[in-house]
């Protein structure tokens, strides 16, 4: 029978052995944290490889994701499907083993991780969903969601600055289903991190309300495991266990040092690492009895039926609960939603009210979110601002689990990072807001969102230079195109109520990809759709309004510069002109749209195109072309009542009209 130094060695060779052959990678905290993973993988991780997506499995989270041999090393050891050809395979083109986890490509990985400390905040927005479904869901004796969230962090991640942000929080709403074991081993890229890294990290820790473990050895597996039993055993607050250990441990020249952590060890040093290891094997060959030892599959298995049978059990005697569970896990929408959200956009459309797009959008939250008790909200201290808190929302805390609203604080970052984790738990549909602007400190995570197609819905308030007085630190100018350039990321930017309402029902509708919905904080004029038009908002632009159906002039708008566009066009008319408004509330929406729709309302041969949106005006060539002209910003804001910012830097009818002149005016305007 394999000893555990022999388990975890297993782990350090084959995590060496890919590195080597990739020519590329991180070996040294794979080989630091061996003793750690053998530990929590084959003693307490409730899993089954057979099926990585069962409801009630413990997640890991790999936050330090450079070190993700481990990861694949465990994952293959332990009998998901991912085999020995993967690992050989190690940072090639197309393997399941790419240079950081990527969610959707190996079986097993719980999130996308590299970006350092954002898998800690994932974890701990798993923790929240575990305990908001514990909560709403668990019976007497049917605890069907019952697990732990397990993250492995280094100093990295605790350097940045979002594991304030997320662990501040996690300690505040007492998430004692959280795990944290921290690779303390005073080493990153630079080399020893006393010359930056000096925090009192235990005491850190007990400020935020943790429950602390210090000075564990991370290479003893008694006392791994008599820690983790410790942390298991405190219930109202999350655990970080502080595991002392050697980053490249076995290596003989090169344990200790920054030389280990991102590059491949060599030839010489591996084959000293094997002796001095006692590891008697050629490079990624695993004794059979090391596979049995580490094989999962049975044990999974066994796990899964016990716990399929209390589920079976908990159908009978509560089926609406159980079908309210499944309903949530398995992204369905109630039956009724197609007719009641079109009844909602009916009524949308039929009011005569100006008012924001964020007052709108709580008008949307309050019809809503009765429908879908899935949808667990947020914000980032700016509840009234972003107007995040519909009626009937309960705050999330450490006494009330079952609420539905999480009061964030001043954490964009963490409020993002932490809403991918609650997505990724299942379950739960997360959203929250802050302004436009503070999308710039979220901006990774709303990065990972997309990138590992999350349905999470940002709210961004606050959405341009019509936000007037607070200046032009808060007058977002350049934010618009950048998250329209993020791929996977669905952006709105609606024009009133009516389009607010799709906007919304598209992000909910939408369980493959994050939405981002940039909302007015000034009152905005309520246009006047027809059957056509309102059946077209959802295709992300549309012909709103045209004096003619053969235009010579096409205007495109979003957000509150469409009523501009509308009071130009209204004077155009007037002089006799043929102009058409075209709404582009989602520009991502409208090119999925079939070549003939968009024909439709952008006819190619109508060169005479005019775009006004209050944000960086480079994105709109794509629209206008060469011919056309744009009414935007190259500039930051002022300070001012919104009106007159928008007088001083041109977002005007008057600008409008005067590009409609010229472009009518030019003889060369077809190119």
């Amino acid at each position: 029978m394999s000893s555990r130094r022999e388990l975890a060695n297993a782990i350090r060779a084959l995590s060496m052995d890919a590195v080597q052959q990739a020519k590329s990678g991180h070996p040294g905290m794979p080989m630091g944290m061996a003793d750690i993973a053998e530990v929590l993988w084959n003693d307490f991780l409730q899993h089954n490889p057979a099926n990585p997506n069962w409801v009630n499995r413990d997640r890991f989270i790999l936050s330090n994701g450079h070190g993700c041999m481990l990861q694949y090393s465990l994952l293959h050891l332990t009998g998901y499907d991912l085999d020995l050809e993967q690992l050989r395979q190690f940072r090639q083109l197309h393997s399941k083993t790419p240079g950081h986890p990527e969610f959707g490509l190996t079986p097993g990985v719980e999130v996308t991780t590299g970006p350092l400390g954002q898998g800690l905040a994932n974890g701990v927005g798993m923790a929240i969903a575990e305990k908001h479904l514990a909560a709403q869901f668990n019976q007497p004796n049917f605890d069907i969601i019952d697990h732990y969230t397990y993250v492995f962090a280094g100093d990295g991640c605790l350097m940045e600055g979002i594991s304030h942000e997320a662990c501040s929080l996690a300690g505040t709403l007492g998430l004692g289903k959280l795990i944290v074991l921290w690779d303390d081993n005073k080493i990153s890229i630079d080399g020893d991190t006393h010359g930056w890294f000096t925090d009192d990290t235990p005491k850190r820790f007990e400020s935020y309300h943790w429950h602390v473990i210090a000075d564990v050895d991370g290479h003893d597996p008694q006392a791994i495991y008599n820690a983790i039993e410790m942390a298991r055993s405190v219930a109202d607050k999350p655990s970080i266990i502080c595991c002392r250990t050697k980053i490249g441990y076995g290596a003989p020249t090169l344990e200790g040092t920054h030389v280990t952590h991102g590059a491949p060890l060599g030839e010489e040093e591996i084959e000293a690492t094997r002796q001095a290891l006692g590891w008697q094997h050629s490079p990624f060959a695993i004794p059979d009895d090391i596979y049995q030892a580490y094989d999962a599959k049975a044990k999974g298995k066994a796990r899964e039926a016990a716990w399929q049978k209390l589920y079976d059990d908990y159908q009978q005697q509560h089926p609406k609960l159980a079908a309210e569970l499944q309903r949530r896990l398995q992204h369905q929408l109630p039956a009724s939603w197609d007719q009641d959200t079109q009844q909602f956009i009916n009524k949308c459309a039929q009011t005569d009210n100006a008012i924001a797009t964020r007052k709108a959008s709580l008008n949307c939250l309050n019809t809503y979110t009765p429908m879908l008790p899935e949808l667990i909200g947020g914000s980032a201290d700016l509840s009234e601002s972003n107007c995040t808190n519909w009626a009937g929302s309960t705050a999330f805390t450490k006494k009330n689990p079952s609420g539905n609203y999480i009061h964030y604080g001043v954490r964009e970052f963490a409020m993002s990072a932490i809403m991918n984790g609650i997505a990724r738990h299942g379950g739960l549909i997360p959203f929250a807001g802050t302004f436009l602007t503070f999308s710039d400190y979220a901006r990774n995570a709303v990065r990972l969102a997309a990138m590992m197609k999350q349905q999470v819905i940002f709210i961004y308030s606050h959405d341009s230079i019509g936000l007037g007085e607070d200046g032009p630190t808060h007058q977002p100018i350049e934010h618009l195109p950048m998250l329209r350039l993020t791929p996977g990321l669905a952006v709105w930017r609606p024009c009133d109520s009516t389009e607010t309402a799709v906007a919304w029902k598209a992000a909910i509708e939408r369980s493959d990809q994050p939405t981002c919905l940039l909302l007015t904080r000034q009152k905005v004029a309520q246009q006047s759709h027809k059957a056509a038009s309102l059946e077209n908002i959802a295709r992300g632009g549309y012909v709103l309004f045209e004096t003619d159906p053969e235009p010579q002039v096409i205007i495109i708008a979003t957000g509150s510069e469409v009523a501009l566009a509308m009071q130009a066009a209204t004077k155009l008319g007037e002089e006799g002109k043929a102009v058409r408004v075209v709404s582009m509330p989602s520009t991502d929406e409208f090119d999925k749209q079939p070549q003939a729709y968009r024909n439709s309302v952008l006819p190619d041969d109508i060169k005479a195109r005019v775009a006004v949106e209050a944000a960086h005006k480079d994105y709109w060539y794509k629209y206008v072309g060469q011919c056309g002209r744009i009414i935007g910003l190259d500039r930051y804001g002022e300070s001012a009542p919104y009106q007159q910012v928008c007088q001083a830097l041109g977002i005007t009818v008057e600008r409008i009209l005067e590009a409609v002149h010229a472009l009518l005016d030019e003889t060369s305007v077809c190119c």
